[in-house]
């Protein structure tokens, strides 16, 4: 994974962790695919948070086929 400065991971974290914004949508803004933002999420992010935002997306990803 390519060196980010706070701010940039700050605003990844941000949009991972927003219902709204899809995985292709951080692609697009920062050149990361969903497994680097997942590397990114699991070392920032408590346990707990990690494992309740992986979650949350699994849960919508079996909804929507269009979300993360």
């Amino acid at each position: 994974m390519t060196t980010l400065d706070p701010s940039a991971e700050s605003e990844i974290i941000e949009m991972a962790l927003s219902d709204h914004v899809s995985f292709e949508a951080i692609r697009d803004l920062y050149g990361m695919g969903p497994e680097q933002v997942q590397r990114l999420m699991r070392t920032r992010l408590k346990t707990g948070s990690y494992r309740a935002w992986r979650k949350r997306v699994r849960r919508f990803s079996d909804r929507r086929a269009v979300y993360k």
